[in-house]
């Protein structure tokens, strides 16, 4: 076990890098930090040059590559870090320099266990993209197919582990302080991010989410996932099929090569919705670096790293609450807050429904190209406070991959709709899945499991009776000790260390 002093002295060096870059002073204006922390906020950067605006991104950078990570997680959570902090985190790039060759040559040696040759016919030595946690090759199989290969950046595992201790050791500090902090569940934020990481650090997970995507998404032609080469992936190295292509990132050339750039948004809002809606596992890093122009107004998906995945009863919620607002029925949306436990019960529903009105009214009658999924959910996020709404963990991917297919999309097509373009597939799936020969369907498997499993239930029925929550349960968070030591000296280190967790994890603004 680490030792809090080790978590210390490597949270007072981030401390001091996010105070150079004016990342601490959304902690000194929030008047729900506590008035000690405002002040050791201020020391932390005392004697810094602290530019007008906060470069969150650009501290992150500086930390590395388990800050550049905790970072994209931080960016889907402006009720968390604040609209222009997560706004800035959308910055971050998993750009970084190269590792050299000769060291990549070696770890894919090891992970195979015979040389480069017996598997490729040749690879390129300078990559074609080097990111935080890995870099990308192209090369020519021996039976002779162009792929791509990736592979870890060596010793990341271990540089990975060590930051998410300390950040775990920090979440806990924070979130014993109580109040908005415990409200906000820093540790189970964390805890997600861990396990993403988990995901992205075993290349042989990503290449198995890959081929689950590809299966799922065969009823979407338009939406292409590289077909992965198991015989050379391993958990440090993935092989897989090479997508020749054009950026969805680079305009000109997408012109230039005569791609219907409304025919791709369409495409790209299509295959999200169905992943999302339809299948309940979806890409969740789709942005424009990772999708490429293919003819006929297809689209090629790569970096499968962070995927999410959403329940059936959610699912049915979350279509529910989309084409609730896309209709203005503002009620039934609160109603099925209620119903899913997103909302304690303490609270009035038509208080809730109005609070959601004020939220989506200003949107309905603005042009068409004014009309935004991202601004309502910013909307939303300003509501959670008010009525003691807790993080849903299974949620936080999808609000961050929903912006993000909405920002891509806007800048393919300047006039497309969400709303409708969303509308007509979500409406049919609600009435796929809550008609009346859906619900007759549900009822019989229902009842002929419950028969099936009635010895177990008389046995055991309060331990097997399902939560009425519909949010899937939240993982198990690891012990970590709050530090409690009497004394105003002790204390006083307490408090520090509880500042620096802040400025270092969250970036309260």
């Amino acid at each position: 076990m680490t030792a809090p002093a080790v978590h210390l002295w490597r949270l007072l060096k981030w401390g001091r890098i996010l105070a150079r870059h004016g990342a601490l002073r959304g902690i000194e204006r929030d008047p729900l930090t506590p008035a000690p922390v405002r002040r050791l906020a201020r020391i932390a950067r005392f004697g810094a040059r602290v530019p007008k605006k906060p470069r969150y991104a650009d501290a992150f950078q500086e930390l590395g590559p388990a800050a550049i990570k905790l970072g994209q997680t931080l960016a889907t959570r402006p009720d968390l870090v604040g609209e222009e902090a997560a706004h800035d985190l959308m910055r971050l790039q998993d750009a970084l320099p190269p590792v050299p060759f000769d060291t990549i040559c070696r770890q894919m040696e090891a992970e195979f266990g015979r040389p480069i040759n017996a598997l490729f016919e040749s690879i390129d030595e300078e990559p074609i993209g080097a990111a935080s946690i890995a870099q990308v090759h192209r090369a020519v199989t021996t039976d002779g197919q162009h792929v791509a290969v990736k592979v870890l950046r060596p010793g990341i595992e271990r540089e990975f582990t060590r930051a998410i201790d300390t950040y775990q050791w920090a979440a806990a500090q924070l979130e014993a302080l109580g109040g908005e902090a415990a409200r906000l569940r820093p540790r189970l934020v964390i805890e997600t991010f861990r396990r993403w990481t988990a995901r992205e650090l075993d290349l042989r997970r990503e290449a198995a989410s890959a081929s689950e995507l590809a299966e799922a998404m065969e009823a979407e032609p338009n939406y292409v996932v590289p077909k992965i080469d198991w015989q050379r992936t391993t958990g440090r190295v993935m092989t897989l099929e090479w997508v020749e292509g054009v950026k969805i990132s680079d305009r000109e050339a997408l012109h230039a090569a005569g791609h219907d750039t409304k025919a791709l948004a369409k495409t790209l809002v299509h295959a999200f919705l169905r992943q999302a809606i339809s299948e309940g596992f979806f890409h969740a890093d789709m942005h424009q670096g990772n999708l490429f122009a293919l003819s006929d107004s297809k689209i090629a998906a790569i970096d499968f790293g962070i995927m999410g995945r959403i329940n059936r009863r959610a699912r049915v919620w979350l279509a529910e609450i989309l084409y609730g607002l896309i209709t203005g029925d503002y009620v039934r949306v609160a109603e099925i807050h209620f119903e899913a436990g997103y909302v304690p019960a303490h609270h009035d529903v038509g208080e809730f429904a109005t609070a959601l009105r004020a939220v989506g009214e200003p949107m309905r009658g603005l042009p068409v190209k004014d009309m935004s999924i991202g601004t309502m959910l910013e909307g939303l996020f300003n509501i959670t406070r008010d009525f003691d709404m807790q993080t849903q963990p299974h949620l936080l991917l999808l609000q961050k991959t929903m912006v993000m297919v909405e920002g891509v999309a806007t800048a393919l097509d300047p006039d497309i709709n969400m709303w409708d373009t969303a509308a007509p597939f979500v409406k049919e799936w609600i009435r796929s899945e809550l008609g009346p020969e859906a619900a007759i369907a549900d009822r019989l498997v229902k009842d002929l499991k419950t028969v099936a499993r009635l010895p177990e239930l008389i046995r055991n029925i309060e331990s097997r009776y399902p939560s009425p929550g519909g949010a899937p349960p939240s993982p198990p968070l690891k012990d970590v000790e709050v530090v409690r030591i009497g004394g105003l000296r002790y204390v006083l280190v307490a408090i520090i260390s509880a500042a620096i967790a802040v400025a270092a994890t969250l970036l309260l603004t």
